[in-house]
């Protein structure tokens, strides 16, 4: 959220950023991180041999490229899983698997008190927090959110910074 100068790193799905590259585009210029949430988001992602992982990280990769000129080397697995076909994958893509310690449950909650009270119930200095973008309890968390942790004196770092790591292959 721009009044708070937060920055947050959006794991983007191939097939999503194909309807709405402007999104993508949009995200990227308010000076966000971009990563890769495979193509699909198959709900058998998990099941998929080495070269159909490979295959969606890279589909996706050339997406996110051909857009914002970039390659994004960091990759969340859908539903957070990792198996070793992924981990297989990995070895050719070179991407980094980014998790999270702190699980909002905001794609199955839909009531923002419940939402916001887990995280707080979880934040500790370092924790990644994992939200989505697609309903509107999930925003007004994040305004809640981000308002506490500036009350609290917490400093909001983007993952680049917080891990140490470039999230784009130079």
């Amino acid at each position: 959220m721009q009044k708070y100068k937060a920055k947050a790193a959006f794991f983007c799905i191939g097939k999503n950023i194909e309807k709405h590259p402007e999104i993508l585009r949009r995200i990227y210029a308010e000076g966000h991180i971009i990563g890769n949430h495979s193509y699909s988001h198959s709900h058998f992602f998990d099941f998929f041999r080495k070269g159909r992982v490979k295959s969606e990280l890279e589909n996706t990769d050339a997406i996110i490229q051909k857009i914002i000129n970039k390659k994004p080397k960091f990759f969340r697995p859908p539903y957070g899983v990792t198996n070793p076909s992924i981990s297989r994958a990995l070895k050719f893509t070179k991407h980094l698997v980014i998790g999270w310690n702190i699980r909002s449950l905001d794609g199955a909650v839909k009531h923002e008190n419940i939402i916001f009270n887990r995280i707080v119930k979880r934040i500790s200095p370092g924790g990644i927090v994992l939200l989505h973008d697609t309903t509107l309890p999930t925003v007004q968390v994040l305004e809640r959110l981000l308002l506490l942790l500036e009350e609290k004196k917490y400093e909001v770092v983007s993952l680049e910074q917080l891990l140490d790591i470039k999230a784009y292959e130079d």
